[in-house]
């Protein structure tokens, strides 16, 4: 018996030895990086480079978010739809109310549906950042700082002081030639390890003209988004009624 506890004694040991070091070689510093004009120009080359304008025209859009949550995003009304499972719920973006279907069902119990209310409004802020966090970095609280990057280059930090769900959080944006992103490092509260790197890739243009990625990649995480479509009004998507009507004011 006492060899045995030993030997997954050893077991444990050796298992946070290598977690550890996993942890060490992966973990970094969140960089202090510089402000000013410097940083400013470079945020707004990275928002042309993703056509922000075109952006702002993108009125509605729709995806899939790692094939397990549906959105239809009514960008110019703050409305969501957001499905998972065997649920369905619209949603006020803004207030966070609206009204929820299970199976079909409208759910009426006031607790439950508030519940699940908000459970869409958190699957749909995550998820549509991973959609298009770009346009957000000159959002109102937001701080900008250039750093430079092991290679020489220089990146992008964006750190959101207040606001969303999690303020506080940084993202270094790492750029191509053309300012595009072709990766990010997070130091964010809900991973607990700083600097985690992961790819934006599988860029496309939008109908509308404005550049999504549809890829995010990192050594243990894989985050594709896929049934993309965007038009600039609910008719020009395909709508003849309004998916909205019963919770739009």
């Amino acid at each position: 018996m006492k060899r045995v506890l030993k030997f997954f004694g050893y077991l444990l040991l050796g298992f946070v030895i290598i977690m550890t070091v996993g942890y060490c070689s992966v973990n970094r510093k969140l960089p202090t990086g510089t402000q000013g004009d410097k940083a400013e120009a470079l945020a707004q080359k990275m928002l042309a480079a993703v056509d922000k304008p075109a952006w702002d025209t993108t009125h509605v859009i729709s995806w899939t978010f790692r094939g397990a949550h549906k959105h239809l995003w009514d960008k110019q009304r703050h409305l969501a739809q957001v499905e998972w499972k065997d649920y369905k719920a619209l949603v006020d973006v803004n207030t966070v109310t609206g009204k929820v279907w299970e199976k079909g069902e409208e759910i009426t119990d006031t607790e439950k549906s508030g519940k699940l209310v908000r459970k869409a409004w958190e699957y749909f802020l995550n998820d549509s950042y991973w959609l298009n966090p770009v346009v957000k970095i000159f959002d109102p609280g937001t701080e900008r700082r250039i750093v430079d990057l092991e290679d020489g280059k220089e990146g992008l930090m964006v750190t959101y002081t207040s606001g969303g769900t999690t303020p506080g959080d940084s993202y270094l944006w790492i750029l191509d030639d053309n300012h595009l992103p072709t990766a990010w490092r997070m130091w964010v509260k809900i991973i607990p390890v700083g600097g985690m790197e992961t790819s934006w890739e599988g860029w496309m243009t939008l109908p509308t003209g404005a550049k999504v990625a549809t890829e995010h990649k990192s050594k243990i995480i894989s985050i594709p988004l896929t049934d993309i479509k965007a038009a600039t009004s609910l008719k020009e998507y395909g709508f003849e009624e309004d998916p909205f009507s019963s919770i739009a004011k």
